[in-house]
């Protein structure tokens, strides 16, 4: 098993919570740190604004979201190896299949969606638990 602790981010302040925790925990095992961002499509948008056209890409954009949670990341922990990188797929799958590929030790999540009608339909942090083909560590970042 390599010693890789992988956390998925979105963007939001609950993943980058869960984010925080990954970091302390690949810290303590002495572990690179993967920072993952899903994208579902390989879509591309153009935006004009004026005389300047904007192209959007969803891969690009979760690499963005990785890059700069782990841009903050290296801020509170500067000797920690923290690969950033946009994954293709559903949050849920996206994670369980990279985990399995890179052979993560452990993958963290936040536990958003894991009350109300998210406890009914499902979440990510569910499916990873269910999923995962190693440890997962399931944040509590809803206080």
């Amino acid at each position: 098993m390599a010693n890789i602790v992988m956390v998925g981010v979105d963007g939001s302040n609950s993943a980058f919570k869960a984010a925080s925790q990954a970091a302390l925990i690949a810290e303590a095992l002495h572990a690179e740190l993967a920072v993952l961002s899903a994208h579902v499509k390989e879509n591309a948008e153009a935006i004009k604004i004026g005389n300047d056209t904007w192209i959007l890409d969803d891969a690009k954009k979760a690499q963005k979201v990785a890059e700069r949670v782990a841009a903050k990341l290296r801020e509170e922990h500067p000797d920690l190896g923290i690969r950033p990188a946009a994954v293709r797929g559903k949050p849920q799958e996206a994670l369980v299949e990279e985990a399995a590929r890179t052979g993560a030790r452990l993958l963290v999540v936040g536990n958003v969606g894991m009350k109300g009608i998210g406890r009914v339909l499902g979440s990510v942090a569910s499916s990873v638990a269910h999923n995962a083909p190693c440890d997962v560590l399931i944040v509590k970042t809803d206080q």
